[in-house]
């Protein structure tokens, strides 16, 4: 009886450190700082507008060695985009940067700001998810990789960034591209 409740703590205790939403693949448990101007994603799943989501967000994480790349996607978003109650759940991918690099001293826990130059190889699109009705939070997911030393997008990882954003498969793009797993993650609701 006892082991069955402390595994079932375990189990509860990996959830909520979960920096991904529940069901996502993969699971990340390191928490990825975005704010976006002066609203700061605190908590998963924090509701923010369209408005707050505009503009490209400030990213704060662990220093990567190499560099990072940087992925958002919307993992509730609809096959049919002009009645999304019609279509079916898929994942949309908004955004990948490369090439972030820390800007500055990091904090006394390890997190600096991470900037890039680059605008993509699939550039910042802000979140905008249709109305709904009844409304439907979309959930932002947004994942930092280290980059390894002189990456280069493959070309199979490439068709897939270019050619099937909605649909997208983040294990299947990780495979594709010669990444490891995500070392942060963090995600927001938008609702249309």
């Amino acid at each position: 009886m006892k082991t069955a409740n402390i595994v079932s703590a375990l189990l509860l205790a990996g959830v909520s450190s979960a920096q991904t939403p529940t069901g996502f693949t993969p699971v990340v448990t390191e928490k990825l700082e975005v704010t976006f101007g002066t609203k700061n994603v605190e908590t998963g799943g924090q509701p923010l507008t369209k408005a707050d989501t505009a503009r490209q967000p400030t990213i704060g994480g662990l220093l990567a060695r190499e560099g990072a790349n940087i992925a958002e996607t919307d993992i509730d978003a609809s096959t049919n985009f002009a009645n999304p109650g019609a279509g079916q759940p898929a994942t949309y991918l908004h955004t990948v940067l490369r090439d972030f690099k820390a800007s500055g001293a990091a904090s006394a826990d390890g997190i600096t700001t991470l900037k890039t130059t680059a605008n993509g190889p699939v550039g910042w699109f802000a979140p905008q998810p249709p109305a709904q009705n009844p409304p439907h939070p979309h959930r932002y997911t947004n994942l930092l990789w280290e980059q390894p030393a002189n990456w280069q997008i493959p070309s199979a990882a490439n068709t897939m960034l270019q050619n099937q954003k909605l649909g997208f498969n983040v294990p299947n793009f990780i495979t594709a591209a010669g990444l490891g797993n995500p070392i942060a993650a963090n995600y927001f609701n938008v609702t249309g």
